[in-house]
């Protein structure tokens, strides 16, 4: 035996037989609980170098260690673990003098990684913006009668914002 699952309301403990379990309302799930807020597939126990890992398996109501949500967590003997809204106290003995490993950030992977369905690869760096290009210069000949049209409505337009203190 492996440890074994405490229900903090009383009851008789659920011994962790094996070094992976599923948890969940099927019959076919390791550990069955038959409750209406418990998915299908709750979440999964696995034992991996000496400590047990809960991972919530998408469950609709979800997973906390002590008190606090979570997608994945190492659980250290006494910590409570929830279950929707089914508290369970895990007691075992850590089978290696190493700490656990450090949690992994949830960020730090895509969802399809997560999920196993792409390999991580290295993520392309994001190519630099081109640098900004200096306005093009026009120039304006001096005399209202040499321009053209466009050139004329563009220097109206000039000597209006001048007026108004140059907004633009």
């Amino acid at each position: 035996m492996l440890g074994e699952l405490n229900p903090c309301g009383g009851g008789d403990p659920i011994p962790l037989l094996s070094e992976v379990l599923l948890i969940g309302r099927r019959g076919r799930c390791d550990i069955t609980l038959d409750f209406p807020n418990i998915s299908s597939h709750h979440c999964q126990l696995e034992f991996l170098n000496g400590y047990w890992r809960v991972r919530d398996m998408n469950s609709r109501n979800g997973i906390k260690v002590n008190g606090e949500r979570c997608e994945m967590k190492w659980l250290l003997p006494g910590d409570r673990l929830s279950v929707a809204k089914h508290d369970f106290e895990i007691n075992y003995t850590p089978q290696s003098d190493e700490p656990p490993p450090e949690e992994e950030n949830p960020f730090e992977m895509s969802l399809m990684e997560k999920a196993g369905l792409v390999r991580p690869e290295k993520r392309p760096e994001r190519p630099m913006a081109p640098p900004a290009k200096k306005p093009k210069e026009i120039i304006l000949p001096q005399d209202e009668s040499e321009m053209t049209d466009d050139e004329l409505g563009l220097k109206f337009l000039i000597d209006l914002d001048d007026e108004q203190g140059g907004a633009s």
